[in-house]
């Protein structure tokens, strides 16, 4: 029997919250479910057994905490099943070990002092003042999409727009080619499907690991040229600061630069496609939008808090610590449920009702403390363009009777497709 599974609390009703398909397209009730089960469960189905968090109090104890580590990506590996038996010979076992190593080396799975390092080298090419130079940029990518659309009866949001997008701006970013792009969003999909897993399997493993390589030698390829000229970009911004020794010449500047084509526009991709569903499917909300753009900000924090698209975050616990009289041993790993948090009763009133004239609480979305998203800006920047254009261009805008299709990606939640009608 798992050494935790003794230790942990006996809450039978948390057994009753399976993550499921139910849960894929509508993980809501399951939170309220596991909320009530109590604040720290132990769940055996969540990679191969992790303590789970669903209060906001809590998960945002734990963001900041510094007994909980963001370091977790090699125990997190090591026990996908299947994967020992995928690494028969050498080569295998060295493409897993460089796949580790890159993928540990983000900003995101690093902790103290090699965080605030990376993190401070990446933070000018994300300042609150460049991003505001980026508006007419966004603006204009945006009018080149919705263009196209403008002859059109209906289409599909996701593909035409929540889609590209993002896609196309992190790329004017990092000064990489349009032509790309496609590989791009391809190599982001696999990243997505097996970071956003509860138990990724040995496939979606692989599918990462081929990926995230694809995306190394690209970048790698990119580099003597700007080493030779540089230029505004981000890429060049980061090897500046590996010139100055604030990133290692290890592959360190390699794995910021995919992890940013990554999350650079996979979060703000679903955030565009949530937040227009939940908008059309509240009309009250998307009239008065309509009638006072200046609400947009306000609705987009709303948004976020409502359904967000980063669903869960993760933690290894570094140092031994009781919460809510649970013992959390160095090593096991810790999952926070943002979207639970952000529906938390007590933090805010009427979690399950979208109001975008609320005020009260903060959301989680976007993580906090020292690991908060570097991009935030960026991504409110691009949606707040795309609904005040999509408002303006078309008003009556509206959804078919059908079904929306989620992407099933428990920790990234979003639309594979939103099919919307202009006329």
């Amino acid at each position: 029997m798992n050494r935790m599974r003794d230790l942990a609390p006996v809450v039978p009703d948390a057994d009753a919250a399976p993550f499921d398909a139910a849960f894929l397209h509508d993980p809501y009730p399951t939170y309220r479910r596991l909320r009530a089960a109590g604040p720290v469960l132990w769940r055996e189905d969540v990679f191969q057994g992790a303590w789970v968090l669903t209060r906001h109090a809590d998960i945002e104890l734990a963001l900041r905490d510094a007994r909980l580590s963001s370091q977790r990506t090699g125990g997190w590996i090591k026990r996908i099943p299947g994967v020992d038996a995928s690494l028969a010979g050498r080569r295998a076992q060295a493409g897993l070990d460089l796949f580790q190593r890159l993928f540990g080396s983000a900003m995101v799975f690093l902790d103290g002092a090699d965080h605030q390092r990376v993190r401070k080298a990446m933070a000018a090419g994300f300042h609150p003042t460049l991003i505001r130079t980026l508006r007419a940029d966004v603006e204009r990518l945006t009018d080149e999409l919705l263009d196209g659309l403008d002859a059109q009866a209906g289409f599909d949001f996701i593909a035409e727009v929540a889609r590209p997008l993002p896609s196309r701006v992190i790329g004017l970013m990092l000064g990489i080619a349009r032509k790309d792009e496609a590989r791009f969003m391809a190599w982001s999909d696999d990243l997505a499907a097996f970071i956003g897993a509860l138990q990724p399997t040995a496939d979606q493993l692989r599918a990462a690991q081929r990926s995230l390589l694809q995306m190394v030698r690209y970048f790698d390829a990119l580099l003597p040229a700007r080493r030779a000229s540089p230029g505004t970009d981000l890429v060049s911004r980061l090897l500046q600061a590996e010139a100055a020794g604030e990133l290692r010449a290890d592959g360190e500047l390699l794995a910021q630069c995919a992890m940013l084509l990554f999350a650079g526009h996979e979060t703000t991709r679903n955030l565009l496609g949530n937040g227009l569903y939940t908008l059309l499917t509240h009309p009250d909300a998307w009239a008065r939008l309509r009638a006072d753009e200046d609400g947009i900000t306000l609705a987009i924090r709303e948004l976020l808090r409502y359904d967000s698209p980063v669903q869960y975050t993760g933690r290894r616990v570094a140092t031994e610590l009781t919460l809510h009289g649970t013992t959390l041993r160095r090593g096991d790993l810790v999952i926070a449920l943002i979207g639970a948090a952000n529906r938390d009763p007590d933090r805010f009133a009427d979690p399950d009702t979208f109001d975008i004239t609320r005020r009260a609480g903060s959301h989680l979305s976007f993580g906090s403390g020292p690991h908060v998203c570097i991009g935030a800006g960026l991504s409110l920047l691009e949606v707040d363009v795309v609904l005040r254009a999509v408002l303006r261009r078309w008003p009556t805008l509206r959804m078919p009777d059908a079904a929306p299709r989620w992407n099933g990606i428990a920790g990234l939640r979003g639309l594979a497709a939103l099919p919307v009608s202009v006329s």
